[in-house]
């Protein structure tokens, strides 16, 4: 009977099973729904910006209930042992190596376009009629600021591993407060550009690329921010702080893409 409620208390392997949850299926439909909604959106069908409202309602909560459980399974349980946290690192570089190849195609499709341009366009890049962004406005500043991020959260990293927890909160609220601007100020870049979307394929490499990677910034903004959520909850300590490293992971692949897109899509192809 000892023997049977040891096995029925204790596991005799350093990996976590986890329990059956609903949020992978919950996001499944909720991301499919946003995608169809943008779609009928972007082309004016009726009720298509209701579906995307919708589909990001539902996508933000399910991520945010999918964190909680994760939250409590490593924070509380103690479910994240020291191979389960292997795994996860494992996950997150395989995970930062797709979004690599990801950019990898953006940028092919780039050099494609304009190291050879077409007659169709002219023979020239950019093509003519396109008037460029001047790289050295708003290019330059928002690259002023993701590198300044990355300066930042990598001294809260530090901080955090020191234990200084008040240079960590300063650390990475910079870096998120950082991360808004550069947002906002794309926003701001988009609203005046001369040209869209659809002008030519200058317009669709550009906003392919730089829309890509603003992309990226917002979820990896949302990925520090959760970090810093932790942080003030006292959920990361100097030795159990591997989500927020994640994060930090994440964020310095987002700098590194934009000094790619900075001088190639914004100065070089501008020219």
């Amino acid at each position: 009977m000892v023997q049977n409620l040891n096995r029925n208390q204790f596991q005799f392997f350093p990996y976590h099973l986890v329990t059956p949850s609903p949020w992978p299926i919950l996001l499944s439909f909720s991301l499919l729904s946003m995608a169809i909604g943008a779609v009928m959106y972007m082309h004016g069908y009726v009720n298509g910006g209701n579906l995307l409202t919708t589909g990001f309602i539902l996508t933000a909560y399910g991520m945010g209930l999918w964190f909680r459980d994760v939250v409590t399974e490593g924070t509380y349980l103690g479910d994240h042992t020291k191979q389960v946290k292997t795994g996860l690192q494992m996950g997150v570089i395989l995970f930062i190596v797709s979004e690599v190849f990801a950019f990898l195609s953006v940028f092919w499709a780039f050099f494609h376009a304009s190291l050879s341009p077409s007659i169709e366009i002219g023979g020239i890049w950019p093509p003519q009629g396109i008037t460029p962004l001047d790289p050295f406005a708003i290019p330059l500043l928002n690259t002023i600021l993701l590198v300044s991020s990355g300066a930042f959260v990598t001294y809260g990293h530090h901080a955090l591993l020191n234990g200084n927890r008040r240079g960590s909160i300063i650390g990475i609220f910079l870096t998120i407060l950082f991360a808004v601007i550069f947002t906002i100020l794309q926003y701001v870049e988009y609203s005046e550009a001369a040209f869209t979307m659809s002008d030519s394929v200058y317009g669709s490499a550009f906003y392919a690329s730089t829309g890509l990677h603003g992309l990226h910034v917002i979820v990896g903004t949302i990925f520090i921010l959760v970090a810093f959520i932790r942080l003030i909850n006292y959920h990361l300590t100097d030795t159990h702080h591997q989500g927020c490293e994640a994060a930090i992971l994440y964020w310095h692949f987002v700098d590194v893409v934009w000094l790619f897109l900075f001088i190639a899509v914004y100065y070089w192809g501008g020219m």
